[in-house]
């Protein structure tokens, strides 16, 4: 289906930038029709937020929105002039949180709003507060309101902040009758560190340090997230070399991670053979990526307009060599779960998300190719070495921990292949420039498909060039609410292994 295209959203292309004068400033009844009429017809929110408006007090909405199908971009805004705006979360579910987000930031009240409250208990970026709090007062992650469900034995749990064991903290609050779980509310925010804020003014040596610790263990997707979003701002064209690091190193740490979480699902379920050989072998893949830099995360490896470490002939080789031997001993390891019926019987059936629920609440990544959606940056809006190099999409149709696991070795498998095909036709790296000032009073997106989904970030410039606003959307802040959905109707026993299914970052939440 398509939308109406009278709606006057500028379209854009991933990794392109365009004049912020070029993207029409909408009536706000005609900005939120168009986001509802394109979610409606298939599209999606990639990130929704606000910035200073041109007038004294008013306050400017930007939207970008996905067409999958089509390998497009939209971009619209509008102005609000008051304290308040309507709610679109009724009509549109995938702006709920952002809608909580701009509250929270901009004192920007969304009227209507079905659960309007903190998300991060930070304080408002101006001098308007959406709560009326006293700005001297103390803002406490999971002070305020939770949803409860009143009836006859049915009682509440808490968990968190506080966990045992090393895990981020986040809170949360379960509504059950017995054992089954009627409604499940997650609190985060409490390791907000400012990282939108601290960007503002940038770029500069700070920023790409700022970037690779937006999520640690997403180093290399939202490094190279920021330095396609100054790219494309400059209108510079990276060499090569530089995008096939870049992509091996995407693959690298996507292999880690789903191995981990192969692990980790074992463990949850008692399986120990599995979840010990995945913890060592997990390690084996963060050392190939230590090869390429020196830091087991990719830290110093991207830069904008190209890579800090160049791979030669030699590193390619040994690299190469111990791939092939991961690729045997994962095997090995892995395909044990599939073959023991203990290990399925937990997996199947547990926490599933339908395809209708995870279109509706906009999923990414792992999450939504399990529900059945064919969903993945590099597929349907590919930048860097995907634009040449396509990478099958794995997805399956019961939307349960035994997809979203099943997903993870599809993809490992992938991955694989992808990096091995890389090395064996390794294009010598060649001389770049450097990257020049960026233009005055642009915007530019940046989308890619980290290991957990897909990374959104948007830079606008003001007149001077540098950023005047830095939007940054992990993939985790699409997927928490649908962790909570994908628990109603399961067992509270079930919880440790359905949100290890989805393994949401904490900290790429609370920025």
């Amino acid at each position: 289906m398509m939308s109406d295209r009278n709606d006057n959203f500028a379209p854009l292309g991933n990794c392109r930038s365009i004049r912020l004068a070029e993207i029409p400033e909408l009536p706000f009844d005609r900005f939120a029709d168009a986001i509802v009429s394109r979610t409606a017809a298939g599209q999606r929110v990639c990130a929704f937020f606000a910035s200073a408006g041109k007038a004294s007090g008013s306050t400017r909405l930007q939207v970008v929105i996905a067409n999958d199908d089509e390998d497009s971009l939209a971009v619209g805004c509008c102005s609000v002039s008051g304290p308040a705006f309507e709610s679109i979360t009724p009509a549109c579910p995938q702006v709920h949180l952002f809608e909580r987000e701009i509250a929270e930031q901009y004192g920007l009240k969304p009227v209507g709003h079905p659960w309007l409250k903190p998300l991060r208990y930070q304080r408002s970026w101006t001098d308007r507060d959406a709560w009326d709090r006293d700005r001297g007062a103390a803002i406490l992650p999971g002070v305020g309101d939770f949803f409860r469900v009143e009836g006859d034995e049915v009682h509440e749990v808490a968990v968190g902040p506080v966990h045992a064991g090393v895990i981020e903290p986040g809170h949360f609050r379960f509504q059950c009758h017995g054992e089954k779980v009627f409604h499940l509310e997650i609190a985060l925010g409490y390791q907000h560190r400012g990282i939108e804020e601290a960007l503002a003014g940038g770029p500069d040596r700070r920023s790409i340090h700022y970037a690779e610790t937006v999520a640690g263990d997403t180093t290399a997707g939202h490094a190279t997230t920021y330095c396609q979003v100054v790219e494309a701002l400059s209108g510079y064209r990276t060499t090569v070399h530089s995008h096939i690091v870049r992509g091996i190193a995407l693959e690298l740490e996507r292999m880690a991670n789903h191995v981990g979480d192969l692990g980790a699902l074992s463990g949850d379920v008692g399986y120990l053979p599995t979840a010990s050989f995945c913890g060592r072998i997990r390690g084996d893949f963060l050392n190939m990526t230590a090869l390429l830099c020196g830091n087991r995360f990719g830290r110093g490896l991207m830069v904008p307009g190209g890579i800090g470490f160049e791979l030669d002939a030699p590193r390619a080789g040994e690299l190469l060599a111990r791939v092939e031997t991961a690729e045997r001993e994962v095997a090995q390891a892995v395909n044990l779960l599939w073959d023991d019926q203990s290990v399925m019987a937990r997996f199947e059936d547990t926490g599933p998300l339908p395809l209708e629920t995870a279109r509706e609440l906009g999923v990414v990544g792992v999450a939504a190719r399990a529900s059945g959606l064919e969903r993945d940056v590099r597929y349907n809006h590919p930048t860097g070495i995907y634009r040449y190099v396509q990478i099958p999409v794995s997805t399956y149709d019961t939307g349960d921990v035994f997809a979203r696991a099943y997903i993870r070795w599809l993809e490992i498998q992938q991955s694989v292949t992808f990096i091995k095909e890389r090395l064996r036709s390794l294009t010598p790296p060649s001389p770049a420039p450097g990257i020049g000032p960026l233009p005055p009073d642009s915007l530019a997106v940046s989308l890619n498909e980290g290991w957990r989904g897909e990374i959104c970030h948007v830079a606008m410039t003001g007149p001077g060039g540098s950023f005047s606003r830095y939007k940054i959307v992990d993939p985790s802040f699409h997927n928490w609410y649908a962790l909570a959905v994908a628990m109603r109707d399961q067992e509270i026993s079930d919880f440790p292994l359905c949100n290890k299914s989805f393994n949401l970052s904490y900290c790429g939440h609370d920025l």
